[in-house]
């Protein structure tokens, strides 16, 4: 077999290095690659040797990769600046001959058909949830065991939710994938997909066994799903990585959480100068969407009820400020923006406008030159595609997302489907992109498990089987609506379909009624519902726990 000369990415390590490769079956609108076309993703060394045991443990620590606030995120980190490499033909042939590693291999005739779910998010889990095991054995990898409930996870970081009341075990909500003798969930990272074979390589977290190389395995499909999420948008601006938290994990809640107790209990240090103890005390928040304004509130929320009691040494020198280079909450109605104006700024929260050039250790400077001086910065720009999506040669939607068509379908390959924030509709569909929301990755992940087992009950559920088989309606998403705590038992409900569409909009405590009883009727369990709602009344009786931890 001949291999053509392919320029790809290498990950640098010490020994060889080879590359997996996705090859394509097909292609759509003009332009694109012609069918039997070849694509390399990353895999980096392996041993020759069949017996893949004796690469046991694996250096990478899935939680040091990358910056500290993306170190958790549910995808591979491939390096940014990874060097182009051009293999011969030749060289390609010998590698992927001598390459055999471990894993699950394709199913039989006789077994059910296996789909194989990368990720476990909101589209993801929506999928998981209501897949029907009676026709499909199912497997999952990601390097999370749980689904975040993201619209609660800014509420952990003060302390007004435990971490675990916004965490739901994958297995908890997909049984099969603990009690069903063929479905798994796999805690590992995919880092690389050869869609002709139809198989996922991993690379598992952590370390297994005694080796200094990481374990890696592969995992044959019939139907594939990959819904990895996104990536924190940076703008490749210096000293983000280096210096941000994020907000996307629960890990990145508890390192927010550390932070700010031990920046408020080192402040009270004696001896300190006045200009290092307010630099302490300052958070800054960059970026006024949801996300941004929902921490800065609930972070006044705690300086104004908790900390003003338990810091009264430091109480008068603590601030937040959010730094945003257009209009906070942009999406939202304009009414609705200018009462969240209204009352953080009455809640002491300080509103700038502002582009960043450059983060250095302790201090922000904009690009007007002005240096704003902070102990902890808390980065929220929104989000794009992860390496690992920009890593896979398929048409893309704008934006560098994995392109889709009405279905979700990845058309250019056979069985394979992407979804949530990793997956945009291609411009031959003429359909926009949609938002990186929760509520589209759910509503995702539901029209597309009906479709799979649609699909499966009709025979189509083996590998190169669901050709002919009538689709149905297309995707079709319909926006509920948004909405935002913005602290002090306050919130913002805006009702409208779309930016300039009319509909209702409620700010207000009324609106912080309706956003609670919303949530807590979409956390996934009753498990932890009952959690937030204890969690909650145990904060408006007792206060917030100020106990730094780890």
């Amino acid at each position: 077999m001949s291999w053509p000369r392919i320029a790809s990415s290498s990950l640098k390590q010490p020994g060889r290095s080879i590359n997996s490769y996705i090859r394509k079956k097909g292609s759509v609108g003009e332009g694109t690659p012609a069918a039997g076309d070849c694509y390399l993703t990353h895999i980096r060394d392996f041993s020759t040797t069949n017996n893949l045991t004796q690469h046991g443990l694996g250096t990478i620590n899935q939680t040091n990769l990358g910056s500290r606030g993306i170190r958790v995120a549910p995808q591979y980190q491939f390096p940014s600046s990874a060097a182009e490499r051009i293999l011969e033909d030749s060289d390609s042939d010998s590698v992927y001959e001598n390459v055999r590693l471990a894993g699950l291999k394709p199913t039989g005739p006789n077994e059910k058909p296996r789909i194989v779910v990368l990720g476990t998010g909101w589209a993801a889990c929506r999928l998981l949830k209501g897949l029907d095991t009676n026709i499909y054995d199912a497997v999952c990898i990601s390097p999370r065991n749980h689904m975040v409930f993201t619209p609660l996870l800014a509420s952990t970081c003060v302390g007004t939710l435990e971490f675990r009341s916004v965490a739901e075990p994958v297995t908890q909500i997909q049984s099969a994938l603990a009690s069903s003798p063929n479905s798994y969930f796999y805690l590992a990272s995919c880092i690389g997909i050869d869609m002709e074979k139809h198989e996922v390589f991993c690379e598992a977290v952590g370390n297994v066994g005694q080796s200094q190389e990481p374990y890696r395995f592969t995992v044959s499909y019939d139907k594939l799903v990959i819904a990895t999420g996104s990536e924190p948008l940076t703008f490749n601006i210096n000293g983000v990585k280096e210096n941000a938290y994020f907000l996307r994990e629960v890990t990145h809640a508890q390192e927010i959480r550390r932070k700010i107790l031990l920046n408020l209990m080192l402040a009270e240090n004696p001896g300190l100068p006045e200009e290092e103890r307010k630099r302490l005390l300052h958070c800054v928040v960059i970026g006024g969407g949801p996300t941004g304004v929902e921490f800065s509130g609930e972070l006044s929320d705690f300086i104004m009820r908790d900390v003003r009691e338990r810091f009264s040494h430091v109480k008068d020198d603590v601030k937040v400020t959010v730094i945003e280079a257009n209009e906070i909450l942009s999406s939202f109605d304009i009414g609705l923006r200018e009462y969240a104006t209204r009352h953080l700024t009455k809640n002491g929260v300080q509103l700038m406008r502002g582009i960043v050039k450059e983060v250095h250790n302790k201090k922000i400077v904009l690009n007007d030159g002005t240096e704003v001086p902070y102990g902890l910065l808390v980065w929220s720009t929104g989000v794009g595609p992860s390496q690992l999506v920009k890593s896979f040669d398929v048409p893309k939607s704008p934006g560098g997302r994995i392109g889709v068509d009405e279905w979700l379908r990845v058309p250019s390959v056979e069985d394979v489907y992407a979804l949530g924030d990793c997956a945009g509709f291609l411009e031959q569909t003429g359909r926009p992109v949609l938002p990186a929301l929760a509520q589209v990755a759910e509503r995702q992940g539901k029209f597309l498990v009906e479709l799979i087992n649609k699909i499966g009950k009709e025979n189509g559920g083996k590998a190169y089987s669901a050709r002919g088989i009538p689709m149905g309606d297309p995707f079709v998403y319909k926006h509920i609506g948004s909405m935002a705590s913005v602290g002090r038992f306050k919130a913002l409900v805006d009702l409208r379909e779309s930016k300039d569409a009319k509909g209702v909009s409620l700010a207000g405590f009324t609106s912080w009624l309706i956003w609670r009883s919303a949530y807590l009727t979409r956390v996934v369990s009753w498990r932890n519902r009952f959690y937030v709602a204890v969690n909650w009344a145990t904060t408006l009786v007792f206060g917030r726990d100020n106990s730094r931890i780890g």
